[in-house]
């Protein structure tokens, strides 16, 4: 992982950006306000997810393309393109 410290802020961010959106339910704010907030909490998620991605592939897929290991290499790489389909349907 190349940056964990990183991506633990921005969950800590994105937690706070959760506890918001439910006191805006709570207090019962403006509709499309609340929409607008949970659209930014999705991009914050997309983004730690696609650098969690991209860090795979950097690591772990060339990792075991570089031990020669053709098996473990198509598993990570199966893994990666799972972890896309999962990403591109949410």
């Amino acid at each position: 992982m190349d940056d964990k410290s990183g991506y633990l802020t921005r969950m800590k961010r994105i937690e706070g950006q959760a506890r918001g959106i439910a006191r805006m339910i709570d207090e019962e704010k403006y509709c499309i306000d609340i929409l607008t907030q949970v659209s930014a909490l999705t991009r914050a998620l997309q983004t730690v997810a696609t650098g969690l991605l991209d860090d795979h592939l950097k690591h772990c897929v060339l990792d075991a393309a570089r031990m020669g290991d053709e098996d473990a290499a198509r598993e990570k790489l199966q893994e990666a393109s799972d972890a896309i389909k999962r990403l591109v349907r949410s």
